[in-house]
């Protein structure tokens, strides 16, 4: 028998909605009555909020147990474990019987934490991979407190099937929350100190309500609520960014001039190989388009290299669209096969020290844009929300409209928003100088 916990830690890994999913697992817990704590060894209650994107990513989560399990408490009691997200939804049992794990809860289900640890008190593990739609968000607690920038889910799963994906079997197909709640979930982090919201989901913009409405419709409703200054969104997949949805980005003042808008290759081959449903003309003409509304927007992107069977000549096509394109970030990754998915089959592995080769190119066209973007944007002048504080005396830390990190001397409080200008620019972040400065 084990003795019900008292502390926990969660910690998340992987994509913003799994921040997302750690924050309302945080708050199930406390409304148990359970006290957070930063320290992972100060905690009876260990949450591993996963990710199943890349092999590595998975290794990490059972190394992370094997160092929590030799950590022993000062009565000698070691914590207990919970493994959520996609890897607990991927793997299940096969946690429990590699890693000795208490309780294994998927996605969808996380709702269930506090029960599934009450049942493993008893000493046996508690396991919960089931996906009943939509279930898990009536059931979490109301908002209370969060950080001025909030991340608020707004759909889950994925229909694509990208080849190399494993998001469709851990996270299930696509469903959309009710526009109700989410207007209502708004409100409420918003009266809980949100001044920006990043509406999410795997396939964000893919959103549809029962009256066929489209993302555009919840940014215009978000746009009305008294309090909320900014809106953003993540992930979206070129396939579903529709005409209303490019229009809100000229309509609507509070949407921030950023996109995240993933490509993964720049050859029409590879990019058909990969089942994604666009190609590279396609690509660069949407971008074309939302510039066209929005010429100040700072794009962002995703790229596998290595992907099977890349030539050399198809990955050269991946650079000559990041030249194209000119991002103001990128996340960038070597080809990881993830069993299960149909390109873990495929013919034409590439060679590791070929796909090193070739992310370290990737790189360093990304770098140099990014540098690019953040050196044109000296001079401007923008508004920043301060987010924390830095770590020089009087130093505040915040984002731009275009999402970058900006230093800034000032005595604003955080979660407001401060009139900057940009005077320098680093490869990662900017500085700026306040504009107005407030009274003593």
């Amino acid at each position: 028998m084990k003795t019900d916990p008292k502390t926990f830690h969660v910690k998340s890994f992987g994509c913003q909605m799994n921040v997302y999913d750690g924050d309302r697992m945080a708050e199930l817990m406390a409304a148990q009555g359970l006290t957070a704590t930063d320290d992972v060894n100060a905690a009876d209650l260990v949450v591993l909020n996963t990710c199943h994107i890349r092999e590595k990513a998975t290794e990490k989560v059972y190394s992370d147990i094997g160092r929590i399990r030799k950590h022993a408490k000062a009565d000698g009691r070691s914590p207990m474990i919970a493994v959520a997200g996609c890897v607990a939804q991927a793997e299940g049992e096969e946690i429990v019987r590699r890693a000795k794990v208490d309780v294994v809860v998927g996605p969808q289900a996380y709702h269930n934490l506090p029960q599934l640890v009450r049942r493993a008190t008893d000493g046996s593990a508690a396991i919960d991979t089931d996906m009943p739609a939509e279930s898990k968000f009536g059931a979490l607690p109301a908002r209370r407190r969060v950080a001025p920038g909030a991340f608020l889910t707004v759909q889950e799963g994925c229909d694509k099937f990208c080849t190399y994906c494993v998001v469709p079997y851990t996270r299930g197909a696509e469903v959309s929350r009710p526009f109700a709640a989410i207007v209502d979930e708004a409100r409420a982090l918003v009266d809980a100190g949100a001044r920006e919201i990043t509406l999410l989901g795997q396939n964000v913009n893919g959103w549809r309500d029962a009256q066929g409405r489209g993302l555009e419709a919840l940014i215009h409703a978000l746009d009305r609520i008294e309090g909320l200054a900014r809106i953003r969104y993540t992930t979206s997949h070129p396939n579903d960014m529709t005409e209303g949805l490019i229009d809100a980005h000229a309509q609507v003042e509070k949407l921030m001039p950023f996109l995240h808008l993933p490509v993964q290759a720049g050859s029409n081959r590879v990019l058909k190989a990969m089942n994604r449903s666009h190609d590279r003309d396609s690509y660069l003409q949407l971008i074309d388009r939302i510039r066209a509304v929005r010429p100040d927007i700072a794009l962002s992107g995703d790229f596998i290299v290595g992907f099977p069977g890349e030539t050399e000549a198809e990955f050269e096509e991946t650079l000559g669209l990041v030249d194209a394109v000119g991002y103001a970030q990128a996340f960038s990754f070597k080809y990881s096969a993830r069993p299960g998915t149909p390109a873990a089959g495929m013919a034409g592995e590439i060679a590791p020290e070929v796909m090193d080769e070739r992310l370290q190119r990737l790189q360093a066209a990304l770098n140099r844009d990014q540098a690019a973007f953040n050196a044109a944007t000296a001079g401007r002048r923008c508004t920043v929300l301060i987010e924390r504080r830095g770590k020089l005396a009087g130093q505040m830390l915040g984002k731009s409209p275009w999402l970058q990190s900006v230093h800034v001397m000032t005595d604003a409080p955080i979660g407001s928003l401060v009139d900057v200008e940009i005077v320098s620019a680093g490869p990662n972040s900017v500085a700026g100088v306040e504009l107005v400065q407030r009274a003593a």
